[in-house]
């Protein structure tokens, strides 16, 4: 509960006492940073504006998802808070028992529901740790830190990803939620099935293990690591999904966690109710029930990934390994120019400080127009060598 700063009392007109009172917030939200959404593109006139800035899916939802939305009509009623048909829906999908799958509202959703299980303040008053990479999903230290733990940030190698051997290092008695996103959100690489399988060895059995797989559908390398498969190994690993990239239903809000029951009966009691819409299950099973219609879609993305990578090559462009619908440009001092010249060609990109610029792969015609903008461009995105800092 917010607390209340009272000032010294003052007397209104009638001569009795007014007391004034500054509603502020918990301490902790003056220590955390605020989430930057990636912006529409700008209009420019004679240009259609592409967003490039998202990692949202150009080509959107299947056709049956549309028609599912259509004929809905129970706005009045509340939706099943256990979400039980979208969970059986993604059993059979994903072999996996109904009661390990537990549902959110967009897969940060339910890392929020993950969070106030397992990670917060101990009975000594402490916080927990969290552990994650960084750079890596920009709402990790927001959501962290509103649960009540530490968030304990380990820098990524120099191509972009996770340093398990360090992650693994900083584990500590206070260790509760370890955070692994694959492929890592914004800079790209995927993690390999054995590195993770190796990592768990060194992590303690009680420590929440949770592999973030917002873009797992659009991977193609072979021998990267599978929330589900090691889920099945780990009583402590969750896999955590959406609907969002793949699905292209964002702006519906609905992901889940899987996890043995062990993690799954705490995360159906931290759950809030209701948090996933009855319209959201409806569409993510429509879209289910398609799944090769997805596919195909992923498949355009991936497609045009490909063409956009060839590209950059071509550009002598230097980018860490993506296997995401997005590509990282460590463009250093030169984001922002680069971002600016996005923008007045109607395109939006996402930049992170001084950092890079992420680029989220877009209709043909966006990416043809990203890669006129990288020839244009003055200052090539380059990259430390092996072993170097």
């Amino acid at each position: 509960m917010a607390a209340m700063e009272t000032s010294t009392p003052a007397f209104g007109s009638q001569g009795l006492p007014q007391r004034t009172t500054r509603v502020t917030p918990r301490a902790v939200l003056g220590k955390l940073p605020a989430y930057a959404a990636g912006k529409s593109a700008a209009e420019i006139p004679g240009l259609v504006a592409y967003k490039l800035a998202s990692n949202e899916n150009p080509f959107g939802p299947v056709p049956a998802v549309r028609e599912a939305l259509a004929s809905f009509d129970a706005y009045n009623r509340y939706p099943d808070p256990a979400a039980s048909a979208l969970r059986e829906a993604l059993a059979q999908y994903l072999d996996v028992p109904a009661q390990d799958v537990v549902a959110g509202a967009g897969s940060l959703g339910a890392l929020n529901q993950l969070l106030a299980a397992f990670a917060g303040s101990g009975e000594d008053g402490r916080p927990d740790e969290v552990i994650h990479a960084w750079r890596s999903f920009e709402a990790y230290p927001i959501s962290v830190g509103l649960a009540g733990a530490l968030g304990v940030q380990v820098p990524n190698l120099p191509d972009g990803s996770h340093d398990l051997d360090a992650m693994a290092r900083a584990v500590t008695d206070r260790t509760r939620v370890i955070l692994l996103c694959t492929p890592n959100n914004p800079t790209g690489p995927s993690l390999r099935d054995d590195a993770v399988r190796e990592f768990l060895k060194r992590v303690p059995s009680h420590v929440v293990v949770v592999v973030d797989e917002a873009y797992w559908e659009f991977q193609r390398a072979e021998g990267l690591a599978d929330g589900i498969e090691l889920y099945r190994d780990h009583p402590n690993v969750v896999s955590l999904r959406t609907f969002s990239k793949a699905h292209g239903l964002a702006g519906l809000r609905v992901g889940y966690t899987v996890a043995q029951q062990e993690v799954t009966q705490y995360l159906r009691q931290s759950a809030p109710a209701f948090s996933v819409t009855e319209v959201a299950q409806l569409a993510a099973i429509a879209s289910l029930t398609n799944i090769d219609q997805v596919e195909e879609r992923v498949q355009r993305v991936v497609d045009e990934r490909e063409r956009v990578l060839r590209g950059l090559d071509d550009l002598g462009w230097q980018y860490p390994p993506t296997q995401a619908n997005f590509v990282w440009l460590p463009l250093g001092e030169h984001g922002e120019a680069f971002s600016q010249l996005c923008d007045q060609h109607a395109l939006s990109v996402r930049r992170f400080g001084a950092e890079g610029v992420r680029v989220s792969f877009g209709e043909p015609e966006a990416n043809t127009r990203f890669l006129e903008l990288c020839a244009a461009f003055p200052h090539p995105s380059t990259m430390p060598l092996p072993g170097q800092p």
